[in-house]
């Protein structure tokens, strides 16, 4: 789709989407364009244009030279928005981690039992067994309410919207 300026000039519409900085790497190479050339069009060195996809700051001039170079807006992103969500996703990690081996554990202990129950073959091998399977149960449940956000934000809002939105 063109937009005519003029009888014979024409412009490309402004991509209203805006691209995050750290995204200026992917935007060149998909463009097929070296730093060199991107530093021409821009009118910015290639040292800048280097230190920006290697997610260095960028000054509000440099921006608006990008900007204007894939006709588009190009956001700043806040690194410690980034930081704090690597931390959220590492410290998922290791919660599941953590259940996983207590799993593991869970499981390891109660096939130790279970053989017992069956070798005993005796309602006291088999009661062990029982409690230990509810204990486990108890515990690993514990742990997934504690660590993994069951109701979340968007169970939330699909609660929501069903209870209060009108459906379309």
């Amino acid at each position: 789709m063109r937009i005519f300026a003029s009888k014979n000039k024409y412009k490309e519409p402004m991509n209203t989407n805006p691209m995050n900085i750290r995204d200026v790497k992917k935007m060149r190479l998909e463009r097929h364009w070296s730093q060199e050339q991107l530093a021409d069009m821009s009118g910015l060195s290639i040292r800048t244009i280097q230190r920006i996809e290697n997610g260095g700051n960028a000054g509000l001039e440099s921006l608006k030279a990008l900007a204007a170079v894939f006709d588009t807006t190009i956001k700043d992103s806040d690194k410690n928005v980034e930081i704090e969500q690597m931390r959220k996703e590492e410290a998922y990690i290791q919660n599941l981690k953590g259940f996983y081996k207590m799993l593991a554990l869970a499981i390891c202990s109660l096939v130790v039992f279970l053989i017992i129950a069956i070798v005993e073959s005796d309602s006291e091998g088999w009661s062990l067994f029982f409690y230990m399977l509810i204990t486990w149960g108890v515990f690993l449940g514990i742990y997934a309410i504690n660590y993994f956000d069951f109701f979340g934000e968007a169970w939330k809002q699909k609660i929501i919207d069903k209870k209060f939105k009108k459906k379309e």
